[in-house]
């Protein structure tokens, strides 16, 4: 059961200690006065303990996440050679997530669609969606794109007298751009994790499925419905490793990059996220307002997801989660099961906006000057190529491979970006799943179902 007073007093426990740790960490790197390394480390491990003694009485999901982030921070810098081992923990818990979002996405979609009573509503609402989602991510490009010619990051940059093995890309045309969404065997679709062609051929299953007579489609119906509601309680079961395969991928990342390589590309990840950050007050916050999303409450409904993603730089581990919280917000889940999926290949933010940014970057290092005509043309082509890319951790550089070539750029910036693009890949990855939810809210409210008054309890409470 929960103890709010047991729960803060470790979190008033934990914000001393950490507050302590800070000050002394200050004193002995600014002040001149010596501190012993042991007293540092026994004021942060034991600020740990206090905050994880407040998550384990707070009995959250997301109090349990973000434990495991620090804790997970905390081992990658103080025991590196055990944290190195620690990835298979993160690898184990996003393998078990992508079992589920090919068969959640299909099924949900297929009763989103064929489950709905009004097939035109369900093409109102792609319209809708559609037009939504460009106009968002074409302002993420432009954000992204006013940032790094702001910062100027790339400019100044050394080349390195050793650059890594050229990776080969392969250029894509515009038919390939097409082709790529149109599945020619779903199996194959299925088991290479291409989210767009999933959805694409949910999208035709489902429209076939509402157009059959009512006897044959209902069995078919309730199949699909049988099976998004085994993949719910599958993702319940595999949120409870979360906190441990979060803590793996953090300590990972931490004990082989090391915090120095974020120092290095500090201007970049900075103008990431400030970037982020303004996209997220001058956009994501007067669309709720103009909608009437009610903030506070849409706030509370994406911590989970919000935080899932930003740990794991991955939107699969997300995805069912973002879909539980949007439903239990107030939406019918025939619009979450047709926006969020959708918006997953459509409605990249985050990815949006990163790659504008990363490939002027890349130019700017390089020491090539761009046109503001080729520098659209290039954001342009990196957000078409994007689509479909959500959920694949890091997966925004093979994209940028893929690019440089059209635009005659070397690749070797590229491999720069590889030491911090798992801190950026976290933000822009939790911007993608903040936006999905935003707009699945938003195409609700259009369509007059969202409901003032959360359905369901909130997802994120959760007893082991």
């Amino acid at each position: 059961m929960k103890n709010p007073k047991l729960e803060f007093r470790f979190l008033a426990a934990a914000l001393l200690l950490a507050g302590l740790a800070a000050v002394l960490w200050a004193a002995n790197h600014y002040g001149g006065t010596h501190i012993p390394s042991r007293v540092l480390l026994v004021c942060r491990w034991a600020a740990l303990a206090a905050f994880c003694g407040y998550a384990f009485f707070r009995r959250s999901l997301t109090a349990w996440i973000v434990a495991s982030i620090f804790l997970g921070a905390e081992i990658g810098h103080d025991l590196p050679a055990l944290a190195a081992n620690l990835q298979v923990l993160s690898t184990i818990f996003l393998r078990l997530i992508k079992t589920i979002i090919a068969p959640l996405i299909l099924s949900t979609l297929v009763v989103g669609i064929a489950g709905h009573s009004n097939l035109k509503q369900v093409g109102r609402m792609g319209v809708k969606a559609l037009i939504y989602f460009e106009v968002v991510t074409t302002i993420a490009l432009f954000i992204g794109l006013a940032a790094i010619n702001i910062s100027k990051a790339g400019a100044g940059v050394t080349p390195p007298e050793k650059t890594a093995a050229q990776l080969t890309a392969a250029k894509q045309t515009g038919s390939d751009l097409v082709l790529h969404a149109f599945p020619e065997n779903i199996a194959k679709s299925i088991a290479e994790g291409q989210v767009l062609q999933v959805v694409v051929f949910s999208i035709i299953f489902g429209i076939a499925l509402a157009l059959i007579s009512e006897p044959k489609r209902r069995p078919v119906l309730e199949f699909f419905e049988g099976v998004s509601e085994v993949m719910f309680k599958f993702t319940n079961i595999v949120m409870l490793f979360a906190p441990i395969g979060v803590g793996g991928a953090i300590a990972y990342t931490v004990g082989t990059m090391g915090f120095g390589v974020v120092l290095n590309l500090l201007k970049l990840v900075a103008t990431l996220y400030a970037a982020l950050i303004v996209f997220v007050l001058l956009v994501f916050l007067p669309i709720a307002l103009i909608a009437r999303i009610p903030v506070r409450r849409f706030l509370r409904a994406v911590a989970e997801p919000a935080s899932i993603a930003f740990a794991t730089a991955s939107s699969e581990a997300a995805l069912p989660r973002a879909m539980e919280s949007m439903e239990a917000f107030g939406i019918p889940r025939q619009v979450v099961a047709f926006v969020i999926p959708t918006g997953y290949s459509f409605n990249l933010d985050g990815s949006s906006l990163y790659a504008s940014l990363a490939g002027i970057f890349i130019a700017q290092a390089a020491g090539i000057h761009m046109t503001f005509s080729d520098q659209l043309f290039m954001v342009f082509t990196l957000m078409l190529i994007s689509k479909g890319i959500a959920g694949v951790p890091r997966a925004t550089l093979v994209i940028l491979l893929a690019t440089i070539d059209q635009f005659h750029l070397p690749a070797w910036p590229i491999y720069i970006l590889l030491g911090v693009d798992q801190l950026m890949d976290m933000g822009r990855t939790m911007i993608n799943v903040v936006g999905n939810c935003l707009a699945t809210a938003v195409i609700a409210r259009w369509e007059g179902e969202l409901k003032d008054q959360p359905a369901l309890p909130a997802a994120s409470a959760v007893t082991p």
